[in-house]
């Protein structure tokens, strides 16, 4: 297939972006399509869903020991680990800085869900996993 390394990871990103929302919409009982596009935070993450998706491909296509597996896996580790670190930590600044905020009349508009959690990254890469499999058995 042409530009499957290209198709794979976007299907995997705006599945799990269209999952994620599904689940939202279940569990708080509403329709929020500003979610669709503006998806940071939830389950699963779609970041990881679509790094993971394109390096396990690259394995499943071209061997495990590919120097080019090697490199996308390090950028899936650096970007994973982005997501539960530095982009969980401006949720909760963000959080918080509303809330002093509120205190003082003051209203900040600052996006609040930015990171992930752990089981949220995890189910990304397991769910970018499976995408990959299914593509490399075309």
């Amino acid at each position: 297939m042409k530009y499957i390394y290209l198709i794979c990871p976007f299907v995997a990103l705006i599945s799990s972006q269209l999952i994620k929302n599904l689940i939202e919409m279940i569990r708080y009982k509403k329709i929020d399509i500003a979610r669709l596009t503006n998806g940071d935070g939830g389950m699963p993450s779609s970041h990881t869903a679509f790094i993971s998706s394109i390096t396990m491909l690259i394995g499943f296509k071209l061997e495990f020991d590919n120097p080019l597996f090697a490199f996308a896996l390090v950028v899936s580790c650096i970007i994973s680990y982005d997501s539960m670190g530095v982009r969980l930590e401006s949720e909760k600044q963000a959080k918080a800085i509303k809330e002093l905020g509120k205190n003082h009349n003051l209203e900040f508009k600052l996006k609040e869900h930015l990171g992930h959690k752990m089981n949220e990254v995890i189910v990304g890469y397991i769910y970018g996993i499976i995408i990959a499999y299914l593509f490399s058995l075309i």
